[in-house]
């Protein structure tokens, strides 16, 4: 008799369950063929602006209240299952489909949320997201372009839990790629091919060829970045900024050098690059830059750090150097009480890493980004060996505006060792000149190296206070 009854106590738990995921499922296919109805080419609903301005005010109002009717249903049987005594034998299995009613009930609260949010945001001057606004021809949405789930989750438009606005003021999270990431899509798809919550593979190498050629930001991955398999501490700061770090704390594999004593080394003709080839060479090619000028023909339009800080004194606290180094600039402006990051990527040898166990900041940027900063915020931007000759001149001109926007008034723009064709040069310097800085230093000298084809360009320029208008 009592077997009887416990049968009698699942078979009916059971079938309130099975009645509940009945409900909820055709609550789906019921918003979902009211949706389809009205517009065929739409491809989600959840969090989106048109859908709810697609619907007449009666259809949607009686389909609201029937998800409200569900919602009240489920929130009761839940309530039941939580006050019932079970069998030890089925409790687990029942706990499983309570979890699934709680996050169906989830669903539905927001998407009556978000229904009432978006119906009182139509009655009132709120900015409504671009992305959830009514679009005025049916484009495929970015996730349908690719074939690898992972990128297809970490674009598509993520609603918030709570179906409402957030600290900063969106109602969703957008998370973005670069537009050449489409123009990619085989490189992209191999490098979002691994196993979540794994090790991912040793592919640095192919995402920094997807930044450099336009798929900047990439996507974030969820496994976990390699390591270097024996990591040792680090030199302690008084150490590491003229020392050359440990070679086990790098990971050499995509390098044509494998360790540091190659890459320092004057003689060494295949290192893997060009730009900053003596960059490892920290006592004889990089300790004596910007503290004092000694005779190298590349180095004649290099300015002394004393000499800058001196134009402003006390006032350069913090900056930014756009350079191709192993951030000796840096090292040295950190004697003088400035804090410098350094942006850089990876050039065919570990420049990132170099800078970092030296005990500085390095910031892995191309040129491709905006900068992370904020508006004029920034005392001082250096660079070096990196916006040369071969920059295209509209480029150029974004690049030193958005400069020019993170700088503050007063701040100073350091161009140091700038070279290209003699035929070009009055072309970039106009380029310089549309800012109309102060120009505290400004020095053309030729290329001794290059018969005199290629010059050199130096100056330390002044942003100037511009007025509110």
């Amino acid at each position: 008799m009592t077997k009887q009854i416990v049968n009698t106590t699942k078979l009916k738990t059971w079938r309130r369950v099975y009645f509940l995921i009945f409900v909820a499922g055709a609550v789906a296919l019921l918003l979902s063929g009211a949706a389809m109805s009205k517009f065929f080419s739409l491809k989600s609903f959840l969090g989106n602006e048109s859908f709810y301005s697609s619907f007449n005010s009666g259809n949607q109002n009686e389909v609201i209240e029937t998800v409200r009717t569900v919602i009240q249903k489920i929130q009761e049987e839940l309530e039941n299952l939580r006050t019932t005594e079970l069998d030890p034998t089925t409790s687990a299995s029942v706990f499983k489909q309570g979890a699934f009613l709680a996050d169906v009930l989830g669903l539905l609260e927001s998407a009556v949320a978000s229904h009432d949010e978006g119906k009182n945001q139509r009655t009132s001057n709120f900015d409504v997201h671009p992305l959830f606004k009514e679009k005025k021809r049916s484009d495929d949405e970015p996730a349908d372009y690719f074939l690898r789930e992972e990128i297809r989750k970490y674009v598509k438009i993520k609603p918030n839990r709570l179906g409402k606005q957030n600290f900063m003021g969106a109602n969703a999270t957008f998370t973005s790629i670069g537009h050449a990431c489409f123009a990619m899509k085989e490189e992209l798809e191999e490098y979002m091919d691994y196993d979540v919550g794994e090790i991912c593979n040793d592919d640095w190498k192919l995402a920094q060829r997807l930044m450099v050629h336009g798929c900047d930001p990439l996507p974030r991955r969820r496994c976990f970045s390699r390591a270097p398999k024996l990591y040792s501490q680090p030199f302690p700061i008084n150490e590491s900024m003229w020392k050359l770090p440990d070679d086990r704390n790098v990971r050499w594999s995509q390098y044509r050098c494998k360790n540091f004593k190659c890459l320092a080394n004057t003689t060494t003709t295949s290192k893997g690059f060009f730009k900053c080839s003596d960059c490892f060479n920290l006592t004889h090619h990089e300790m004596p830059r910007w503290v004092r000028l000694d005779g190298d023909s590349n180095q004649t339009s290099d300015f002394l750090i004393t000499d800058v800080l001196g134009i402003k004194p006390g006032e350069i606290r913090i900056g930014l150097d756009f350079s191709v180094g192993t951030g000796t600039f840096a090292a040295r402006m950190r004697e003088f009480n400035v804090t410098i990051v350094s942006a850089t990527i990876n050039f065919g040898a570990p420049f990132s890493e170099m800078i970092a166990l030296r005990g500085l900041v390095p910031l892995y940027l191309t040129i491709n980004q905006r900068l992370p900063f904020f508006d004029n915020t920034i005392d001082l931007i250096h660079t070096t060996r990196f916006l040369d000759g071969w920059i295209d001149f509209v480029l150029l001109d974004f690049i030193l505006y958005d400069w020019d926007r993170v700088l503050r008034p007063g701040g100073l723009l350091w161009i140091d060792s700038f070279f290209c064709l003699k035929e070009d040069l009055y072309d970039y310097l106009q380029a310089f000149e549309m800012l109309r800085y102060k120009k505290h230093k400004w020095v053309v000298v030729p290329k001794l190296d290059k018969d005199d084809r290629e010059m050199f360009f130096s100056a330390v320029l002044e942003k100037p206070p511009r007025p509110f208008r």
